[in-house]
């Protein structure tokens, strides 16, 4: 099988399709890999590397997406991207499709692109396997990025997040339970910060309140929410509904009541939000001010540590994509029931996409 991996475009996108090593393993077994010219540099991969592990290198876009029958990115396509593929392509990728423009969606369904969304492959037990470790990266990341945004010279309130004898620490409250939220509790619990968590599953809490000491756990209810806000320094949406639009959680009038300068991280961001105020930033401009309150929102954080998150995600993934690649496409998705879960669109028609609100959809 030609398989394409080509240079990401979207500002800030540093991560890459494919290794190198996955690349020696694709080719060792018959497969063509095309790599685009400097497709890997983000994430610390050179040409060289690329072409020692028997890859091809190309120079051109059109190129890399004019020969590949699948076509292995790290994040979704721009709308000039999906116009590149050649009818009945292939792509694979941490699409998110759900908050994408409607143009874009029409496209791929017009061109009959099989899109497969690698957030969606689902295991029999429910388990999202190449999801999970970015969870645990932006769950990580947020305790060191709220570290930055609560000092002073980041226009924060200018508090240490562990404080100091005599100096009580930040108040850090984290709406959801799940892998990514759990992962920022022990983060933020490792810097010393005063944690509380919330959500709507007592067993996720308890299990919470048995492997972080420390972490005051409440129910997630509006009356709970808004206590909780009313007195943090943090706050963390970190809520995941597979297949769905996150619910929103947070209002704006308890944005309204929060502290002044105080700091919300909308980690549920990629999926359209959990928090009222939310919109979609940029990691050259990650945060906005709204009611007086420090926004963070950016949708591809692990993109900041993207050699980590490069290899986390296709560790995850080259299981998957070995298996598209010498099965075939179409009796992959027949054979196996993960990946045809993280089939977004197949010949023509949407198979798993749960569409957003306009106000939620991007680029």
């Amino acid at each position: 099988m030609n398989i394409g991996i080509p240079r990401e475009r979207r500002s800030f996108e540093n991560r890459v399709g494919l290794t190198p090593n996955y690349v020696k393993m694709l080719t060792s077994q018959g497969h063509v890999c095309y790599i685009e010219h400097d497709a890997g540099l983000g994430a610390g991969f050179s040409d060289l590397e690329y072409e020692q592990s028997g890859g091809r290198i190309v120079y051109t876009p059109h190129e890399v997406f004019g020969r590949a029958d699948l076509l292995l990115k790290a994040a979704r396509p721009l709308i000039e991207e999906v116009a590149w593929l050649r009818p009945g392509t292939a792509l694979a990728g941490l699409l998110h499709l759900g908050s994408a423009r409607q143009d874009k969606i029409d496209q791929l369904l017009e061109n009959k692109i099989t899109a497969i969304a690698y957030e969606q492959i689902t295991l029999p037990d429910g388990t999202v396997p190449i999801r999970r470790p970015l969870s645990e990266i932006g769950g990580v990341l947020t305790a060191q990025i709220a570290a930055l945004l609560l000092q002073s010279t980041t226009g924060g309130k200018g508090i240490l997040l562990g404080g100091i004898p005599g100096v009580p620490p930040a108040e850090v409250v984290i709406i959801g339970a799940g892998l990514a939220g759990t992962c920022a509790a022990r983060a933020f619990l490792g810097m010393n910060a005063h944690v509380t968590m919330l959500d709507v599953n007592i067993s996720a809490l308890q299990q919470i309140h048995n492997a972080l000491p420390g972490v005051v756990t409440m129910i997630s209810n509006s009356v709970n929410i808004a206590r909780a806000c009313s007195y943090a320094d943090v706050v963390i949406g970190s809520i995941y509904v597979p297949g769905e639009r996150p619910p929103i959680v947070v209002t704006r009038q308890m944005i309204k009541d929060m502290k002044p300068r105080s700091v919300i991280m909308d980690t549920s961001i990629d999926e359209g939000g959990c928090f009222e105020t939310s919109r979609p930033t940029t990691h050259e401009h990650p945060t906005f001010i709204e009611e007086g309150v420090i926004h963070y929102c950016v949708p591809n954080m692990p993109s900041a540590v993207a050699r980590t998150s490069t290899y986390a995600f296709l560790n995850a993934a080259f299981p998957y994509i070995v298996e598209l690649a010498n099965k075939g496409i179409e009796a992959t998705i027949k054979s196996n029931s993960a990946i045809e879960h993280g089939i977004a669109t197949y010949q023509g028609e949407i198979r798993h996409i749960s569409r957003m609100s306009p106000m939620a959809q991007m680029e």
